[in-house]
């Protein structure tokens, strides 16, 4: 088994790798431990509560009990499956700020600034701009990933956007253009009313060339000799063996298991590894740590109105929504029902967004469970750029141990004032005249959670990540002690292996990460190949004008 670059993992940034390495002509090998991404809980959008809660598909991590949260262990999932987590994400297309990337570039990831990504974000996109208007010369129009609107029909969605703009937001029609701050439609990763996951977009138009094969397997470790990886070291159908890599390795297996695989290998914190047994390759202490998330939580209002989806959840409207969508991928089903957007700043002073709110005309849960009052809508909403940082360490040296992840949520007091100033604001954009034909009592918190303590005492209570683990594998300068690869994405210290996918961001982006996930593997590919960089874009983006005395 060889290959000239080996790929471990196919999720969001593998995919993309794996088409941009063989388009070139070069012989690609996938190694990913999931199966098959075929069905209907995968494919059909509003089937999204599904495939994260399955084992079949998902990794099925879960969190230390973390201290700061009342001792919960909290759920991370991460897709184990081909097409990796945007196999099972809720589809949710944000490219992240410009202002992020901006940050990064000063934390040492020198060619990622706002300016250089934006082009790889281009070539990756297929906006669809006819039917959804936006912004087309922010978007790309002819890559392999299709990005759409949902149908926004429910009067609640577009109550949602009039709400924001009541309370003194801007609206934005296209949070993905020069102006993410404001309200207005979401994008998604949805085409033909299909889940557009990075395996349909990406891994089988890299295996139509004949240069790109999948083998599912095991990975262990990643084999290295006289300070080069040579070869990953895999279990297939009960067999150890080694898959041999000719010219590269690239990590691309998550923010969870790639720190894993590498500290696995000998790269890592040398006194951790040392622990575990581990014979140290390379001593990066940054392998692991910086590890961000963010969290959120979901208002929920009774609706007055039997106009939100709660109509639809009786057998007799799944079964037949079901049906709609797989003999004519038409319908309910074709919508992740995530079809507006908000991006806020908590505060005056704050130079860009730092709030985010997923719209849903439904109370719900993620776990699928529906609010016992029945009809409602509800927000999540969270901030976007949490000063706490977890790790991911090793439980063991067994490659089959999961391990120790520890994100040290709400650790930092800045926290605790933007969930609750996170809440106030919900509160009052759901107060506005647009909802008022709709807004019953409020069903979680509850209108008799006000002061300080008793919502801190919710949030405490009800926190839930977002699922968007990052940062594990931080990118930065070749001479930052705590850099784990550089802004090529070469693993510091060790020839031949790269890593390339959420892992590296320095600091988390603004919204969902499988977008920003995907132009990693974009970029990476560039530089894996050699290339010089897609010429740097020279559009500014849109930032408050006054954002530093209003918050809006």
């Amino acid at each position: 088994m060889k290959a000239d670059y080996v790929i471990v993992g196919a999720g969001s940034a593998g995919c993309a790798m794996a088409y941009r390495l063989a388009e070139a002509g070069k012989d690609v090998l996938v190694i990913e431990h999931g199966g098959s991404d075929a069905g209907p809980f995968i494919q059909m959008p509003a089937a999204l509560s599904y495939p994260m809660n399955m084992k079949t598909y998902d990794w099925g991590f879960r969190t230390q009990p973390e201290p700061h949260l009342g001792n919960r262990t909290l759920a991370t999932p991460r897709g184990k499956v081909i097409g990796g987590s945007s196999s099972i994400n809720g589809m949710v297309y944000v490219r992240g700020h410009a202002r992020d990337f901006d940050t990064w570039a000063r934390m040492g990831a020198a060619g990622w600034s706002y300016a250089d990504v934006l082009p790889y974000y281009k070539r990756m996109e297929h906006w669809h701009a006819g039917i959804h208007g936006g912004d087309p010369d922010w978007r790309g129009k002819d890559g392999p990933l299709h990005v759409t609107r949902g149908p926004r029909r429910n009067p609640l969605v577009k109550a949602f956007v009039e709400a924001g703009k009541q309370a003194g937001y801007p609206t934005t029609d296209d949070y993905n253009g020069q102006q993410q701050e404001g309200f207005g439609p979401f994008d998604a990763t949805i085409y033909l009313g299909r889940r557009w996951s990075a395996a349909n977009a990406y891994l089988r138009p890299a295996q139509k060339t004949g240069r790109c094969r999948v083998i599912r397997a095991f990975a262990r470790r990643v084999v290295i000799a006289d300070g080069r990886a040579t070869g990953v070291e895999v279990t297939r159908r009960g067999v150890t063996e080694i898959i041999h890599a000719g010219v590269e390795v690239i990590i691309a297996a998550s923010a969870i298991n790639s720190p894993k695989l590498l500290m696995l290998s000998g790269i890592g914190p040398a006194a951790h590894l040392a622990d575990h047994g581990i014979p140290v390759v390379a001593d990066r202490p940054g392998v692991g740590r910086n590890l961000q998330d963010h969290l959120e939580l979901y208002l929920q209002q009774a609706a007055t109105q039997p106009v939100t989806l709660f109509t639809y959840w009786k057998l007799f409207w799944k079964v037949l929504i079901g049906a709609q969508w797989l003999f004519g991928k038409r319908g309910l089903g074709t919508s992740n029902q995530f079809e507006s957007a908000g991006f806020v700043r908590s505060r005056a002073g704050v130079e860009y967004p730092d709030i985010q709110f997923h719209f849903l005309p439904l109370a719900i849960r993620y776990d699928g469970k529906v609010a016992a009052e029945g009809h409602g809508f509800q927000a999540h909403v969270g901030p976007m750029r949490s000063p706490s940082r977890g790790s991911v360490t090793l439980a063991s040296a067994d490659p089959q141990a999961a391990p120790l992840i520890r994100f040290n949520y709400m650790s930092d007091p800045q926290d605790w004032e933007d969930f609750r100033t996170c809440i106030r604001l919900t509160r009052e954009i759901f107060a506005q005249e647009a909802f008022a034909p709709f807004r019953g009592h409020e069903i979680q918190p509850g209108d008799a959670v006000q002061s300080d303590a008793e919502l801190d005492a919710f949030i405490r209570e009800h926190a839930e990540s977002a699922y968007h683990p990052c940062g594990t594998c931080r990118m930065g300068a070749a001479d930052d002690p705590l850099a784990v690869v550089d802004p090529q994405c070469r693993v510091i210290g060790v020839d031949g292996l790269r890593v390339a996918d959420s892992s590296i961001f320095p600091q988390i982006t603004n919204g969902n990460l499988n977008a920003p996930s995907i132009m990693v593997g974009e970029k990476a590919a560039d530089h894996i190949l050699g290339r010089d960089p897609l010429p740097a874009a020279n559009t500014a983006p849109w930032i408050h004008p006054d954002w530093r005395t209003q918050q809006r």
